[in-house]
């Protein structure tokens, strides 16, 4: 006896694509520093812009530069410092106080006089040893009038300031962890400023 095997055709089904919304190219946004008003009188915190344009148009006066001994003593000193990409790069030889103290303890800050606004910038120094960094600044110093060339990982000149010690000098950089402003020139203020140091140096 013969028995008939029927076959069930299933329609294979046919799935449409979603429409997906074309993907928007998003600049990304710089995250600026967090705020806190210190003024006293009711004066609205100083915005950061207002040192970051001087700071970046290299109108700035005398960087100094302040180091701690290893008895724990405090050391200030001039320093030729330059503010690119949002840091402070500034060279040392290893023989001065600063250097050594820089050696030992890298937690230093700078404090520099701007138009209507006196500046003190806390950080850590991380000497920089890469190549390509080290071209880059070197080229940036010889532009503010130090020519200023690359031997192997430090930077080197005809002359330099007397407080910066003897040839090859070491290149540092430090990235702002905290910053204070007041002004010194309407509109007063007293602002501290902190900032996000997650990002690569």
């Amino acid at each position: 006896m013969k028995t008939k095997t029927s076959t069930k055709k299933t329609a294979a089904k046919k799935t449409t694509p979603k429409k997906t919304a074309p993907k928007r190219a998003t600049a990304a946004k710089t995250k600026g520093p967090t705020e806190k008003n210190l003024d006293i009188y009711g004066a609205a915190p100083l915005p950061w812009s207002r040192a970051l344009k001087q700071l970046e148009a290299g109108t700035a006066g005398s960087y100094w530069l302040s180091t701690t001994k290893p008895d724990g003593r405090p050391h200030v000193a001039a320093v030729g410092a330059l503010w690119v990409d949002g840091k402070i790069y500034f060279t040392s030889s290893t023989r001065t106080r600063k250097g050594r103290n820089l050696a030992a303890n890298p937690d230093c800050v700078f404090s520099v006089s701007l138009t209507g606004i006196d500046l003190v910038v806390e950080g850590t120094a991380i000497r920089i040893t890469d190549r390509p960094t080290l071209l880059r600044l070197a080229n940036r110093y010889a532009d503010q009038g130090w020519p200023a060339s690359v031997s192997g990982e430090a930077l080197t000149a005809e002359y330099s300031a007397p407080s910066a010690g003897p040839p090859p000098w070491n290149l540092y950089v430090v990235r702002p962890i905290t910053a204070f402003g007041v002004a010194t020139a309407e509109p007063s203020g007293a602002t501290r400023w902190r900032f996000d140091n997650t990002r690569e140096t």
